[in-house]
């Protein structure tokens, strides 16, 4: 008759490690708390250090254009579609980019299933703003014919595993899944009465014109003093504020957007202070862009 397995009859390793995993769950402050007093993270990294970075692009061979980006164990697919519409009437020469991103609940289980949430929106609607502030790709670029027809780009990232930071991982995505598109080389044909159709290549296919390659760099504020690059799932609830700062080429400073209680900084941080912290985390994300940038985007 087999011995029923308890935690006293564990390898003492185990034991420790076993006890660990349930004090995390049962009190989440206090444990990063306890690391953080130790100058580490609970991964092993220290507070300024980010998580490696991988990119892998064109690999879905029913996309225009595709990236898979692994930041850590995030991981984000996206996959660029292009079809062919009108251009707006105050726009006529000008096309369309639609970037969009899912956190469906295969990717974490703080996701549920069902319409999208709340935070899969804000995040949808800050990478479009990256993408629109940077400049990216010209709109007049994926104008066909002004006022007739137009290229709109649809961005569609999918979270498939979720470890924090999903914002610095998808702009990633989106941008490398753009670099890789190339569209047909198309023309609008117009027909006498003021009717016509565009004409798509089958041959002939160009890559998109991309003036821009932006980088997003997170920074979390945790207990109003301390500052941690790319933060993970775990500690992201337990942080003060997330600031996000997008850097473009030659350090030109994009965007810089905050989730939560402004810097985290308590009542006694003078303005000077929070000020400081600012300076500190855009200077971190130039030094971190331009580490990324020819490893990610060979420019």
């Amino acid at each position: 008759m087999s011995t029923p397995t308890t935690i006293a009859n564990l390898p003492k390793e185990e034991q420790e490690a076993l006890k660990a995993s349930v004090f995390q769950r049962l009190h989440p402050r206090v444990y990063l708390e306890r690391f953080l007093a130790e100058n580490v993270r609970p991964d092993g990294r220290e507070f300024d250090a980010w998580r490696p970075v991988s990119v892998n692009v064109g690999s879905i061979s029913t996309a225009d254009g595709s990236a898979l980006v692994r930041l850590g164990d995030t991981t984000v697919v996206c996959g660029v579609k292009a079809e062919i519409a009108e251009p707006e009437l105050d726009k006529p020469e000008e096309g369309f980019i639609v970037p969009n991103l899912d956190l469906p609940a295969m990717c974490s289980p703080k996701f549920k299933p069902g319409p999208p949430t709340e935070e899969a929106q804000v995040l949808s609607d800050k990478l479009n703003e990256a993408i629109v502030t940077s400049g990216l790709i010209p709109l007049s670029s994926l104008c066909i014919h002004p006022g007739k027809s137009a290229w709109v780009l649809y961005v569609d990232a999918t979270c498939i595993n979720y470890d924090g930071n999903a914002f610095d991982a998808t702009l990633i995505a989106m941008v490398a899944a753009l670099k890789n598109t190339k569209l047909p080389e198309a023309r609008y044909e117009e027909f006498e009465g003021g009717s016509g159709r565009t004409i798509c290549s089958r041959k002939t296919r160009k890559p998109l014109s991309i003036t821009c390659s932006p980088i997003a760099m997170s920074f979390g504020i945790f207990d109003s003093t301390h500052i941690l690059s790319d933060p993970t799932a775990f500690e992201e609830p337990l942080l003060d504020t997330t600031l996000s700062i997008v850097i473009g080429d030659n350090d030109d400073l994009i965007s810089v957007s905050q989730l939560g209680l402004g810097l985290g900084l308590d009542s006694a941080g003078s303005h000077g202070q929070q000020q400081d912290a600012l300076l500190a985390c855009i200077s971190a994300a130039k030094k971190r862009r331009t580490a990324l940038a020819k490893f990610i985007y060979n420019t």
